[in-house]
């Protein structure tokens, strides 16, 4: 198995192999990965030398494979979602199975006739690495497992990005802006560009462009929520909350978010007493460690039968709301009023 960044090295040196299995939930990147390939490969003329497969035709990969792309030295094929490397439950599809060890079997006796006709990417969500098919791929081609990058992975990013445009940012305010906006690649990717714009060349983004020109997740708005409440600023946090409505942020939304924001802060305070570990115990993804530190610190806030009474409050809310006895932001402001008295 290879590492994103090595992949991309090698992409950028113009090398392609002749066999690839992308696989993974960071999306964005993976995306990217398939059109540098694609681009690297050069003219497409789909149903010649470009072959899409996906699990309503996977069954013609090997007829695929053995038909000639007329008049080009290479052929592309990309099967995506095929289903062929997924792990399956107890009630295996015979079908499925005997296709996958087809194929399975037919790259490892075609493999080097291959290499001088096609080029075949397997892009997956998921892919079971006990399969035979997996290990075939692995050993014969390049695998390659996209998952969530890691914060200090993603200010790498940022940095090189910044810096291809001439564009300056402290490490302190890139850290600021991924707790903002979030670790999905083609959100911040999407930020980053619009900051960059905003300073220009020779610029330097700072903390407070962040603050006037990001769109901010919930989740890092709840924060701001919070520390509000935490330091009994009840004007501030009903700003808050204003600016969220008027973001056109759904109410109910907005109260699953608290409540579930205010339930990790009480595992926290349990995690802390019972001498847990808190990553674990929140069940942070590897690119959310970093707002351990974050939760720790809003936690130390309140008191554990605080979290409860705010946590049963907000259950109140939406059985009353349900039954229509109450307008949804009146509840959440009165809430609000309350444990910021």
């Amino acid at each position: 198995m290879i590492t994103i960044e090595n992949l991309e090295k090698e992409l950028k040196s113009e090398k392609l192999q002749s066999l690839y299995l992308l696989y993974g939930e960071e999306l964005y990147l993976l995306e990217t990965i398939l059109k540098k390939i694609k681009s690297l490969f050069g003219e497409l003329i789909k149903g010649i030398n470009y072959i899409n497969i996906d699990e309503t035709n996977c069954n013609q990969l090997i007829q695929d494979l053995e038909t000639p792309s007329f008049g080009y030295e290479k052929k592309l094929i990309i099967a995506k979602n095929t289903g062929l490397l997924k792990k399956e439950g107890k009630r295996k599809n015979p079908e499925l199975v005997a296709l996958r060890e087809r194929i399975n079997s037919y790259l490892k006796e075609n493999i080097e006739s291959l290499k001088t006709s096609v080029i075949l990417v397997f892009v997956e969500e998921e892919a079971d690495t006990k399969q035979e098919l997996y290990t075939t791929i692995d050993k014969l081609g390049v695998t390659c497992k996209f998952d969530y990058q890691k914060p200090i992975q993603i200010e790498k990013r940022m940095e090189a990005i910044c810096k291809a445009y001439q564009v300056k940012i402290e490490a302190s305010t890139l850290h600021y802006f991924i707790e903002c906006c979030g670790t999905n690649m083609q959100d911040i990717i999407n930020e980053i560009r619009k900051l960059i714009e905003y300073v220009g060349e020779g610029g330097e983004i700072k903390k407070e462009d962040v603050d006037k020109l990001t769109t901010k997740k919930l989740e890092s708005v709840i924060f701001d929520l919070t520390d509000s409440l935490g330091k009994k600023d009840i004007a501030k946090a009903l700003q808050v909350l204003k600016n969220l409505i008027y973001a056109k942020e759904p109410l109910q939304k907005i109260l699953i978010t608290l409540y579930n924001h205010f339930k990790k802060l009480y595992f926290v305070k349990l995690a802390l007493r019972y001498n847990k570990d808190i990553i674990s115990s929140l069940n942070l993804k590897p690119n959310q460690t970093f707002l351990v530190n974050k939760y720790k610190t809003q936690a130390n806030f309140f008191k554990e039968d605080e979290l409860k009474n705010v946590l049963q409050s907000l259950r109140d809310l939406d059985c009353d709301y349900k039954m229509g006895e109450i307008d949804l932001q009146v509840g959440l402001e009165t809430i609000l009023c309350r444990y910021c008295s």
